[in-house]
């Protein structure tokens, strides 16, 4: 079944197109006026991984570093950099600025995700659950550091098909894009924000 469930999502995702997470997350800075508070914020770095590249030229092999690092304040706050230099620091140093680029606010509820919800970026795919009080973050490689410095404490996650780091994190911005406010799910289930936040109260219970 679950990979009856990656194949279709596959071909939902090939008759999409493809629309690239930068710009998605830049239209939602915009909505969120991220600009307005970014400075304010006291983040955190992750760092993924730093790895050397080769490029082929007529002059011969050019060798450089590549960074990919998570940002994140732990308070609904989280975005994700790369960056190339001749040197290791210089690149992770780059990959933190642009990191700081790609910030979006997430909605968190009692610690966990406001609701089930999927992301897909190329040959990855992962399901984000919510999860009770207790659980911790259920997730690996590079989606761990993600949800932990957003400022998760329990979300349970399906990882299929790639678990190439850059994909991987993609993936999890594609999901966490697609969050809904509580406010929202409120209105999409017919119940008041109350009424909800006192289900997730219970649902949160150890």
């Amino acid at each position: 079944m679950q990979r009856a469930w990656f194949r279709v999502l596959k071909k939902k995702e090939a008759k999409m197109g493809g629309v690239s997470i930068e710009k998605l997350i830049d239209e939602r800075r915009k909505e969120q006026n991220i600009l307005e508070i970014q400075d304010q914020l006291q983040l955190e770095e992750r760092l993924i991984y730093a790895k050397r590249t080769t490029r082929v030229t007529k002059g011969g092999k050019r060798f450089s570093f590549s960074a990919l690092v998570i940002v994140g304040d732990r308070r609904g706050f989280v975005g994700f950099g790369l960056g190339k230099a001749r040197e290791v620091p210089i690149a992770i140093a780059k990959a933190i600025e642009d990191g700081k680029k790609h910030i979006i606010r997430v909605p968190i509820v009692e610690g966990t995700v406001p609701h089930d919800v999927i992301g897909h970026y190329g040959p990855t795919m992962i399901k984000v659950m919510p999860a009770r009080r207790g659980t911790g973050i259920v997730a690996g490689g590079a989606a761990k550091p993600i949800f932990e410095l957003a400022g998760y404490t329990d979300v349970l996650t399906k990882i299929l098909g790639s678990t190439n780091p850059n994909n991987v994190v993609r993936a999890v911005f594609d999901a966490l894009l697609k969050l809904t406010t509580l406010e929202e799910e409120a209105k999409l289930r017919g119940i008041s924000e109350e009424e909800l936040r006192k289900r997730y109260k219970l649902y949160a219970r150890v």
